[in-house]
């Protein structure tokens, strides 16, 4: 299962905002990209290099690398919706990502790792795939034992003030949730212009 693991705050700094919502990546501290010459009077960027800088930027927010990231833009273009929009629905139905959006987790790389784990169930079957996409009407719980019990416990205390989207129903005391609907394209609450990855892969 391929993964990036590399430093994360460099690559917020390289797209110039917080993409793991991780509390410790001060973007404001150093507001440049990494580098020698990251400090450097910035250039302007081309259509290209924007529509690049997007395509990157989703891709770093939910943790895929390029050959998944494809597959999903082939299956968003063959879809009869908007090409971008099925996209980020097919993003935010991750398995891992759903888990971050309930609040189960403080990061997405945090969620990959509790469903990686198989702590995770859909329906009743485990489930430790993080691309695996939740359909509408199924039920998410968390099998975890005692001593995960805390780790668990704690991340949902640090994410009481982060809102649950309306597409999902949780259960914080039972560790339960449903997929009430499929996401749409309002319930991505990060800045996304996925006009710019449609242009591009486009070409």
């Amino acid at each position: 299962m391929a993964r990036y693991t590399g430093p994360r705050f460099r690559l917020c700094r390289r797209e110039g905002v917080n993409l793991f919502g991780n509390k410790k990546f001060d973007i404001e501290k150093r507001p440049y990209p990494p580098g020698q010459h990251g400090n450097d009077r910035r250039m302007k960027l081309s259509d290209y290099g924007l529509q690049l800088r997007e395509k990157q930027k989703v891709k770093r927010i939910y943790g895929v690398l390029e050959r998944q990231f494809r597959r999903y833009y082939e299956k968003a273009a063959r879809s009869k919706g908007v090409t971008g929009s099925f996209l980020l629905q097919l993003l935010e139905r991750r398995l891992d990502n759903v888990i971050y959006r309930l609040g189960f987790a403080t990061t997405r790389p945090q969620a990959r790792q509790i469903v990686s784990h198989g702590m995770v169930q859909v329906n009743g079957r485990r489930v430790n795939i993080p691309s695996f996409l939740v359909k509408e009407g199924e039920e998410i719980t968390l099998a975890i034992k005692d001593k995960s019990k805390k780790y668990i416990d704690g991340n949902i205390e640090a994410n009481e003030e982060r809102p649950v989207p309306a597409w999902l129903n949780v259960d914080v005391k039972n560790y339960k949730a449903t997929v009430v609907k499929l996401p749409q394209r309002d319930d991505v609450q990060f800045p996304i212009n996925e006009q710019l990855i449609v242009e591009l892969y486009s070409k």
